[in-house]
Order: structure tokens, then sequence, then C-alpha cells
């Protein structure tokens, strides 16, 4: 077994502990200054502030536009009272394949009929059955922040072959 070298330990210099650890409180101290504040308003931090009210959803059962490519659509429709759940899922008696020109309502795509593999099923693929993680009703709300989102037909850009 070899005996351990002692003569050839690494020495730092006198101040530069000090010197690192002053540098870390600084710099944790500047990133504190740049995170917003997440909790709730100043004072007592246990009282109980209501709640706002709920917003009213958009039931005009009018399409809109998407803001980006593959954004899923927004549901133009109240959804009160819809059960989605393992056993039940209201969205599919209108918007599944065989339902939806009856009912006058969109088919849902049929990326939501394959596997992660991209192999097509007779029915929905699981991993797609629970509409609401993708889709929600829109809400009559003020948006928390500005978008300068300008669509392609904005800009001015013309497609392939139109000249």
């Amino acid at each position: 077994m070899r005996s351990q070298d002692r003569t050839r330990r690494i020495t730092l210099p006198r101040g530069w502990v000090l010197a690192a650890l002053s540098a870390a409180v600084i710099a944790t101290s500047a990133m504190a200054q740049m995170v917003p504040q997440l909790s709730g308003p100043d004072g007592d931090k246990m009282q109980e502030v209501p709640a706002d009210p709920l917003p009213k959803w958009i039931v005009d059962d009018i399409r809109r536009m998407r803001a980006y490519p593959e954004q899923p659509p927004i549901i133009p429709h109240s959804i009160d009272g819809y059960q989605l759940s393992v056993n039940a899922n209201r969205c599919l008696s209108c918007h599944k394949r065989e339902f939806s020109q009856d009912a006058g309502a969109p088919m849902i795509s049929v990326t939501h009929y394959m596997t992660r593999e991209g192999q097509m099923l007779a029915d929905v693929s699981p991993r797609r059955y629970f509409c609401t993680a993708c889709h929600v009703p829109q809400a009559d709300k003020k948006p928390l922040v500005g978008s300068t989102f300008k669509d392609m037909s904005e800009l001015g850009v013309t497609g392939a072959g139109s000249e």
C-alpha cells in the first residue's frame, strides 16, 4: 500500500477563501434583487387575502385564430359540468371522428389517434384522452403581459410561387 505524500499538498493563498466567500455573498444578494416577489402582499404573511373573482368565459362558439404555429385550439364554448375522467370524456361525444359531422363540431386531429411512435390506432390515444391538458376555454380577461406578436401575413410575407 502506498503511503500518502504530504509534501505535494496544494496550498491556497491566505486571503483566497475570504475573497471567494465575499464574492459569493455579493453575487447572491445581486441575484436576490433581480428575482420578482412571488409572495403575497407586504405585511402580515399569514393574513387571508380575498381571491380574485373567476373570469367570465368567452362562449360565443366562434373559432379563433391561433396565436402561434402548433398552438392547440382554444375551446369556444362552455365546458362547465363536462365529465372528463378515465371512464368518460364528454368532449369525444361531439369531436370524435364518427360523431363530428352530425354534431357540427370540428373533428379532433388525426394526431390524437397516433401512438408516440406514429402508429395509427382505431380509437383516441390514451396520451391524448384528457383534452383540457392542452385545450382551454378562453377567459374574457386582460392579458398579464402585452404581446407584439405579428402573424406572417401582417409582415407582408407572400407565399412561395405568388409572384
